[in-house]
């Protein structure tokens, strides 16, 4: 099962949303392709939400320009 990290590479302010460089999450995932662009990025919306209390998706930072993805595992 490969872990993936998916790291925030810039500061965005939207919707009332901070987000801020370097926050990241740890992903196992039972597929080998991108967590982000997979069903729509929800495992990594919730990880996000479950750990930073911040909802990624409605501050527009669900896409390749505003994460980092590196399968570590």
């Amino acid at each position: 099962m490969p872990l993936f990290r998916i790291t925030v590479k810039r500061m965005k302010n939207t919707n009332g949303i901070r987000l801020e460089p370097g926050m990241y999450v740890e992903i196992p995932s039972n597929s080998f392709s991108n967590p982000v662009t997979t069903n729509g990025g929800q495992i990594v919306v919730d990880a996000f939400y479950r750990i930073y209390g911040v909802d990624i998706k409605r501050a527009g930072a669900l896409n390749m320009n505003d994460l980092d993805v590196q399968k570590i595992g």
